[in-house]
């Protein structure tokens, strides 16, 4: 059973895997790839990290691969029903976005910083992808999703907190007065017709602050510890954020669809020219170290 800190030690390692790599190559090939076209050719390096060099060219397959792994696998298991049972959804998509981002950066080391033609238009779709797949991941996370990593209905984000409703009665004798109280508080929502956004997220601050005080009040009255106090404003914390999502689900469920109009294509775009690309080399006769 993977626990909270299995999974930020997972996402540490992804996260120095990638940042160590590009590090390392961007250290590396940091004169060369500053260099002249015309200074490159009598630079050191230029016959490894040139495009068709061995360290070059071993990036661009590497990179190719990582991208269509990457994109594979997270399509197999999210859209495949025999494999939607294998591992989390979240957690695939966690590795997807790791191949997606590092795959490109290898893929940029590769050209050298040098592109044009029909590679170009690859380049410039594979930075869309990306960056429309970091926007996507901030889009996904708005969305309340069960513990396997599906999106949660409306039902059963009711069911989630008619469960913390339940706790909070049971675990804690909450009488129906307490109890009806702190739900008018929590659903409670902060004033959203500021336009500056800094003006508003004081104003969400102060809100939050006013809210967990009411709650206090509520509790200390009803003669609740204060080791039980921070218990019970945990589950009153999970009550207020799936209170917000639903504010955003329906918005967000609509962005998210929309929003793969914008990523899938460029996508396909991407992965097409790639393999043309990789056709054409091989017709011209470009061969790796086997």
């Amino acid at each position: 059973m993977e626990t909270s800190r299995t999974h930020k030690i997972y996402l540490i390692l992804l996260i120095l895997i990638a940042l160590i790599t590009t590090i390392y190559f961007g250290n590396k090939g940091y004169s060369y790839y500053l260099s002249s076209i015309e200074d490159r050719f009598f630079h050191p390096d230029h016959q490894s990290l040139k495009s068709s060099g061995v360290v070059g060219h071993t990036l661009g397959i590497i990179g190719s691969l990582m991208i269509m792994i990457g994109v594979g696998m997270y399509m197999v298991r999210k859209r495949i029903r025999r494999f939607s049972r294998v591992g989390i959804l979240s957690r695939w998509l966690e590795f997807h976005i790791f191949l997606c981002v590092l795959g490109p950066i290898l893929v940029l080391y590769h050209t050298a910083f040098l592109f044009g033609g029909l590679v170009a238009v690859s380049f410039w779709s594979m930075v869309a992808v990306v960056a429309s797949g970091v926007i996507g991941r901030y889009i996904y996370l708005q969305i309340p999703h069960t513990i396997e990593g599906g999106e949660m209905s409306l039902n059963e984000i009711d069911q989630t907190k008619d469960e913390l409703n339940r706790r909070l009665v049971q675990d804690y004798h909450l009488d129906e007065t307490s109890m009806e109280d702190i739900l008018q508080a929590v659903k409670r929502r902060p004033n959203r017709s500021e336009n500056n956004l800094f003006k508003r997220m004081i104003d969400k601050f102060m809100f939050d602050i006013r809210i967990k005080s009411e709650i206090q009040v509520i509790l200390k009255h009803h003669k609740i510890s204060r080791t039980n106090i921070r218990q019970v404003f945990g589950l009153i914390d999970e009550e207020i954020k799936l209170n917000r999502k639903i504010d955003r689900l329906m918005m967000m469920q609509n962005l998210f669809k929309n929003w793969h109009i914008a990523h899938m294509p460029f996508a396909l775009l991407m992965l097409i020219i790639m393999i043309i690309h990789v056709i054409v080399t091989i017709i011209f006769g470009a061969r790796w170290i086997f």
